[in-house]
């Protein structure tokens, strides 16, 4: 799967830096389109900004506040599009607004933004908006703070529960169509000549073989690489001086934390919480996820290190308080956090003095022509629900620019390839075929994580029958998972597989238990030697802690490291 040579052999019309959803995105409409296509990054696909995301896709609500009408409607639109293309994944989530006296959005005006919210989503299939007035909001949320309670408003958005897995879809989408794509190489150079890039020096991180990568004359570069866009753009060389494509900063970071607590007293969880947190009247989410309740996020200007973005004590305290607040029985404490993850929103710049709630969610396509690269193109901004939308603007752009009329964008009709419907036939055959061998729940949360693809897992448990084991005894998944993330969905490591493939991070205590077991499957099943998965967990050990267990919980966990390494 990681031919170097054939990629340096070719020649591409487009060249995508940064796999994450938009990253993918781009490179999947070009292929369909007829594209000579490449996407790298240096990390896995999905590995940053869309990996921590809220998992929602949504039209933007609180973007009617800055007028931003034509975004929400695009947001709507491209809503709609993914509730069609990938129902196995993205699928329609009620969110309830508890409106309160003395917030700052008064009762009127949350129904007035609904109300234009409906008339913006004028081709939606999901239903609109409703008020509740304060005694039906307290009879049907009864353990909701009920002091200054005016009452409530809902209505439907998505929730994309395995954002990770949207994006890789794009990926496979993309390489069945004849792109070639690539994680875990890294853009370390890009070569300038006559004000165009020639080509990249880029970094194989598995084996750390230097290749190159070539432009044609009417290539386009895409930087879609998130919070490091302005990273790879300090990367430019003219013959053999280094050269700053642009010295400017492009992105303004903003911190997002979120924590993961089990189901709690009070907590709807046929309905995900939009709420106003009550010290500072920042909005926030209190969403059902996979089985837990998922809370967040927080906003703040963020200027440290990118390799390490954790949710800090403060940020746990806050959320936690500010749900407490607007549910009194969830008495939630420091004790009740499952896991945490924080990530860095690549918003645009931000004037001196402007909120980090008022900078702008959409999408710019910034074009390098003034700064001496006229065939390179950086995305600022972006975000899950419009990453379509993106790669569809990119492609036309390079068609236009080779004074061609572009081919028809297929990715507004054409299904992802897991897409498919709880009522579909394959299930129901492989439920006859399985059921003796492989649990009811188990084969429901395949094809509810892999979709139409979960046959494939499927017939590795027909090769080895003991990958039809679980990985835990509590959750659903089995061990032909971590095969199947290994030969078919290019997982490189311990935090590709049970992180961004499985989830099982997030629900088995930060995937500690599971090591062991991981480990074995691995050796036995992927040719990984003893020393390369005792690596590989040591890594995923380091990840965990400086990324995702909280500061307050780390002693504990050291500790657990420890007992671990001695009984390996």
């Amino acid at each position: 799967m990681r031919d170097l040579r054939a990629i340096a052999n070719q020649t591409y019309d487009l060249i995508v830096i940064g796999g994450g959803i938009n990253g993918a995105g781009v490179v999947r409409d070009a292929a369909l389109r007829g594209l000579k296509a490449l996407l790298i990054d240096k990390g896995d696909f999905c590995g940053g900004a869309t990996s921590w995301s809220t998992r929602l896709v949504h039209g933007g609500l609180r973007y009617l506040e800055y007028f931003e009408v034509n975004l929400v409607r695009e947001s709507l639109r491209e809503r709609e599009i993914l509730l069609h293309t990938a129902p196995h994944l993205v699928k329609p989530l009620l969110l309830t607004i508890p409106i309160y006296r003395d917030r700052s959005r008064p009762y009127w005006k949350v129904q007035a933004g609904m109300t234009l919210y409906d008339v913006l989503s004028y081709d939606k299939t999901l239903p609109n908006h409703r008020m509740l007035p304060s005694a039906t909001c307290q009879q049907l949320f009864r353990e909701i703070e009920p002091e200054n309670l005016a009452g409530a408003a809902q209505y439907y958005d998505a929730q994309v529960a395995h954002a990770e897995r949207l994006s890789l879809e794009n990926v496979l989408d993309a390489e069945a169509a004849g792109a070639a794509v690539l994680n875990y190489a890294e853009a370390i150079e890009l070569h300038l000549e006559n004000q165009q890039v020639t080509h990249l020096t880029c970094r194989d991180q598995v084996s750390g073989e230097q290749f190159i990568v070539k432009c044609g004359p009417q290539s386009l570069v895409v930087n879609t690489a998130g919070p490091w866009v302005d990273a790879v753009l300090q990367r430019g060389r003219k013959g053999k001086e280094n050269y700053a494509i642009s010295d400017a900063p492009k992105i303004g970071p903003t911190k997002g934390s979120h924590i993961v607590v089990e189901p709690f007293p009070g907590m709807p969880m046929d309905s995900a919480l939009y709420v106003e947190a009550k010290s500072d009247g920042r909005p926030f989410f209190i969403v059902p996820w996979l089985g837990k309740v998922l809370i967040g996020t927080t906003d703040l200007r963020y200027s440290d290190s990118l390799s390490r973005i954790k949710a800090n004590d403060n940020e746990i305290d806050y959320l936690i308080k500010e749900t407490n607040l607007i549910i009194p029985t969830a008495q939630l404490s420091r004790a009740s956090i499952k896991f945490t993850y924080s990530g860095v929103r690549p918003l645009p710049a931000a004037q001196p003095g402007q909120k980090t709630s008022s900078i702008t969610r959409s999408h710019v396509l910034y074009d390098h022509a003034e700064d001496g690269a006229g065939n390179l193109i950086s995305l600022i901004g972006g975000k899950i629900t419009t990453y379509r939308q993106v790669g569809e603007e990119v492609v036309d752009q390079v068609y236009a620019r080779r004074e061609q009329k572009a081919p028809e964008c297929p990715t507004k009709h054409r299904p992802l390839p897991g897409a498919v419907h709880p009522n579909d036939v394959r299930i129901q055959a492989a439920i006859g075929q399985y059921q003796n061998r492989i649990s009811l729940e188990s084969i429901d949360h395949l094809f509810g994580l892999y979709g139409a693809r979960a046959t494939e897992i499927l017939q590795l448990v027909d090769q080895s029958p003991e990958l039809a084991e679980r990985i835990d005894p509590n959750q659903p998944s089995i061990r032909a998972q971590i095969v199947f993330a290994v030969q078919s969905e290019y997982a490189e490591t311990i935090l590709d597989i049970i992180h961004r493939r499985t989830m099982l991070a997030m629900s088995t205590d930060y995937g500690y238990p599971i090591l062991p077991l991981l480990k074995q499957t691995l050796n036995r099943y992927c040719g990984w030697d003893q020393a390369r998965c005792d690596r590989a967990a040591e890594q995923y050990q380091q990840f965990m802690r400086e990324n995702c267990i909280p500061d307050f919980a780390l002693d504990d966990y050291q500790s657990r490291d420890r007992n671990l390494m001695a009984n390996a």
